[in-house]
């Protein structure tokens, strides 16, 4: 006998950590931008796993390549050299200022693997640089080396003391980081859009700034990418629409489609500081998600994703800025976003929103705070944008 939604989750309340706040829905099954609880009931996916779902659920040529990979080889560790992972690695270096990859399991592990990388760097040059300037609203993982990076002090209580050498500085200030840079500053570390923080864009010039700012000190700048990267804001990268070139770039998320996989990409000359015993992951570039996330970056670069993300997110933020202007600012204070990453500045917590949304079919989630967050499979169609979007409008106009 089929089992309720509630009584799956209170299977999971018996056996799991709370540390999540689960909506009161088990997802059993998912098909392009739609899911589907244990009840039968259909929802639109408006929140993509957290921007992960990039080409939406069960897409075929992931089935496939997960199936075709499945049939032949799972795991055999970094002790020896896999085809996939190569695969993958040439995609991302041919198509990035990378000339070097480094694959993990998550956000957090490729943030780690930087952090590390940046510090090993200078010591290898005998530079005693281990400082690192990040951001506030910033989120880069949760490991205490990442959640120490990530300047939200929400996300550092009961854990201290962090770990040593971070500064925050305000976001999109670059007189503020001027200040925090010093000799002992081993590398500058950025979102080229606040995700977690409240989908917040850098002001213009600003990620040119930091680019100077860290050619004049001699420190690194790191571009996390794990939430906007992999076509997100309409281009493979999202600091490709700036014009400006990090040291390093780390990846996760959307690069395996769902399955679980991580990346740091970097330049020959500063990967020279990993050398054998100095970081390593078991699971770090299994054939599994290698041989999917290679799916998905030919089917973005050859199957017209981008050009169609593009079309889409300007779709979404037009539709969006319609229903702010209707609500009017006792509701909404400000549209936010770029591509298919966006979000609704909302004058009090969206939580009756996601909630009144998840009523009607379409789930979304929150970011910073008070912000209402949008972030669907790129494959998107226009009419379920527009669902999408009228059932935004209604719930806003109801209860907002």
């Amino acid at each position: 006998m089929s089992m309720t939604n509630a009584q799956i989750a209170e299977r999971g309340s018996t056996v799991l950590v709370g540390n999540y706040a689960p909506q009161p829905i088990a997802l059993v099954r998912g098909e392009g931008c739609w899911l589907f609880d244990a009840e039968g009931n259909r929802f639109l996916d408006l929140m993509g796993g957290i921007a992960t779902a990039v080409l939406g659920h069960a897409h075929p040529r992931l089935r496939a390549a997960l199936e075709e990979q499945a049939s032949r080889l799972w795991h055999v560790s970094n002790l020896y050299t896999t085809e996939p992972q190569i695969d993958l690695a040439e995609r991302l270096t041919s198509h990035s200022f990378a000339e070097a990859v480094y694959f993990c399991n998550s956000g957090a592990e490729a943030n780690e693997a930087a952090l590390k990388l940046a510090r090993r760097h200078h010591r290898d040059h005998d530079r005693d640089r281990f400082e690192i300037v990040a951001f506030e609203g910033a989120f880069h993982g949760r490991t205490l080396f990442t959640v120490s990076a990530t300047g939200t002090p929400a996300y550092w209580e009961g854990f201290e003391p962090l770990v040593p050498g971070f500064h925050h500085a305000p976001w999109g200030d670059l007189d503020a980081v001027r200040t925090l840079l010093c000799e002992r500053t081993a590398a500058i570390l950025v979102e080229p859009i606040q995700g977690e923080g409240g989908i917040r864009l850098p002001p213009p010039g600003f990620l040119e700034g930091l680019r100077d700012l860290a050619n004049e000190n001699g420190c690194l700048l790191i571009f996390d990418e794990v939430q906007v990267g992999i076509g997100r804001t309409g281009s493979l990268f999202a600091h490709e629409q700036d014009d400006v070139t990090p040291d390093i770039m780390t990846l996760a998320k959307a690069l395996g489609g769902g399955i679980p996989i991580g990346a740091m990409c970097t330049t020959r000359e500063l990967s020279a500081a990993l050398v054998p015993g100095t970081h390593a992951s078991t699971f770090g570039g299994n054939p599994l998600a290698c041989a999917v996330a290679t799916v998905v970056i030919d089917e973005l670069l050859e199957g017209g994703i981008l050009d169609h993300a593009k079309a889409m997110g300007e779709r979404l933020g037009l539709g969006l800025a319609a229903i702010a202007a209707e609500a009017g600012p006792d509701r909404v204070l400000e549209t936010r976003g770029r591509g298919l990453l966006r979000g609704l500045a909302l004058a009090k917590p969206p939580g009756a929103i996601i909630d009144a949304c998840r009523e009607r079919g379409v789930l979304v989630i929150s970011a910073g705070g008070d912000v209402l967050r949008l972030a669907p499979p790129l494959v998107i169609s226009a009419e379920e944008i527009d669902h999408g979007l009228a059932v935004l409008r209604e719930v806003l106009l109801e209860c907002g």
